[in-house]
């Protein structure tokens, strides 16, 4: 499985959209920084999916998420691999005992099959999108994770690239 997290909030970035033509169509904006945190892994090779929505980053956050993968897999040798962040090689991570790591190379977020599903969430449910409050986005991020889970086709199209499935496939 590929390991990643990102943050999601009420700030939003305006995207391109289809319009008539001759007409420039208007896309509401807003600067409020309040965010949430979306922790997710992903098997490219047959689109599993786990995801959890939590408030913040950090070891005690990372080795609850690592809890919850290792729960849903509980008869599974689960290979992660993941980027270097601080929580993730610190000292006082909880690593269940079905889950080893493998590190991405530094500074590379293009080789994490799971940064695709960052940009299919963005795309088709947060896309020219205005959050009234924060619970609006945990919601909106719920639906799509459910969604995402329950169509493990769609995540193997988001994230399956040939060396990300030849990784998982000679790992098992």
């Amino acid at each position: 499985m590929f390991q990643d997290e990102a943050r999601f909030g009420r700030m939003n970035i305006p995207r391109r959209c289809w319009a008539p033509h001759g007409c420039r169509p208007t896309v509401p904006c807003q600067l409020v920084r309040e965010y949430t945190f979306l922790f997710a892994a992903v098997c490219p090779d047959d689109g599993a999916l786990v995801s959890l929505l939590l408030p913040e980053v950090g070891t005690p956050f990372m080795s609850y998420f690592l809890s919850e993968v290792s729960r849903r897999y509980p008869r599974e040798n689960i290979l992660m691999v993941m980027d270097r962040a601080g929580w993730h090689i610190a000292r006082s991570l909880i690593v269940p005992d079905n889950i080893r790591f493998i590190w991405l190379p530094p500074y590379s977020p293009e080789c994490n099959p799971v940064e695709h599903l960052w940009d299919e969430v963005r795309e088709k449910w947060f896309g020219n999108r205005v959050f009234l409050s924060l619970d609006a986005v945990e919601n909106t991020l719920v639906d799509a994770m459910v969604h995402l889970e329950n169509n493990p086709e769609q995540v193997k199209q988001s994230c399956a690239f040939p060396w990300a499935v030849n990784i998982s496939l000679n790992a098992t």
